[in-house]
């Protein structure tokens, strides 16, 4: 009884802790986003949030929704026309991620992301399917309240849905990988070149996108060389790198983004972060499925040898014919 006593209060300030932390990532991520919106000073094309929110329940479990919602609400208290408004987006932001968990949750998802279906289940039911709760209530809050008409609910709705999406197909892998992420031990010095190499790529397309030459698609061949060489311990930093890099691009009207309107540049820039994202999570999910496989094939091979050489020997053992045993035992007995 004493050590469950004492144990209560240390369990209680740990998960304290880890709620305030979730509440000081989502609003500090949520101004990062902000310095790039685009309807109405809240609405983004990439809400990073959402994706911290959804890792954080992953990773801690459902009992950190209160941090997401004190998040939300810090965020969103100096944005929103009234409380009441700021309640009710608070609330479809928070219901959001907690959606999408029960949903991963309830399809056996796996945090380490090694199998093709934990990269569909978190593109169509942590992103795309979860998502669409913060869209519409904060959406609906804000035609409500007389602060979009009524015609610009779709065009806002789309920017937020995707703008929550993008987050979570962005951030959540790669803060998913960071937990288990360990330091490479004997990894040879060309595996570090290259790695170095890939780095040294990924800084060059970030400045071919964000110049005046419209060259986003050279971040593809990025992507899957990310994907291949390192699976999505690669692929996953890189899909976010060039996403961001897309962003600032857009929010500064160059390389393809110049010249148009705003619905063309976010149906540009969605597309290719959308793009982007799925290439990074599937192909790399795929290719550690198979690294996974071919192990397991190489573990069963090596068992099922072991195997075969204890029963070859075994077979070569003399065995004693049927008269010579009865000789033997009448010898003994007359001893």
């Amino acid at each position: 009884m004493t050590v469950a006593r004492h144990a209560w209060p240390r369990r209680g300030g740990l998960v304290a802790l880890q709620i305030f932390a979730v509440a000081a990532l989502y609003y500090g991520s949520a101004e990062l986003g902000l310095l790039q919106q685009l309807v109405r000073g809240q609405v983004t094309p990439l809400w990073p949030p959402s994706g911290i929110a959804l890792a954080g329940l992953l990773l801690l479990g459902p009992r950190i929704w209160p941090g997401i919602a004190l998040g939300a609400f810090l965020t969103n208290i100096s944005l929103g026309p009234s409380v009441l408004a700021v309640l009710a987006i608070t609330a479809g932001n928070t219901l959001a991620p907690v959606c999408s968990y029960a949903l991963l949750r309830r399809a056996g998802f796996h945090n380490e992301l090694d199998r093709l279906r934990d990269a569909l289940a978190l593109i169509f039911l942590g992103a795309f399917t979860g998502m669409l709760v913060s869209s519409t209530a904060g959406t609906g809050t804000l035609v409500l309240t007389g602060v979009l008409d009524a015609g610009d609910f779709w065009p806002t709705w789309s920017v937020w849905w995707t703008g929550d999406a993008m987050g979570v197909l962005t951030v959540t892998p790669v803060l998913l990988l960071l937990r288990s992420a360990r330091w490479p031990r004997g990894a040879s010095p060309a595996r570090w070149a290259e790695g170095i190499l890939l780095l040294t790529a990924t800084v060059l397309v970030g400045f071919l996108e964000t110049s005046t030459t419209p060259l986003l698609f050279v971040g593809f061949p990025l992507l899957i060389w990310a994907a291949f060489r390192f699976q999505l311990a690669g692929a996953a930093p890189c899909a976010l790198a060039v996403s961001t890099f897309a962003i600032i691009a857009a929010a500064q009207k160059t390389g393809p983004f110049a010249g148009h309107d705003l619905f063309t540049n976010m149906l540009t820039l969605q597309a290719f972060n959308a793009s982007a994202s799925l290439t990074a999570l599937l192909l790399g999910a795929a290719v550690s499925e198979r690294a996974r496989t071919a192990q397991e094939i190489a573990l069963a091979v090596g068992q099922l040898a072991a195997m075969t050489t204890r029963i070859t020997a075994s077979d070569r053992r003399p065995a004693f014919r049927v008269g010579e045993g009865e000789r033997a035992v009448g010898d003994s007995a007359r001893r």
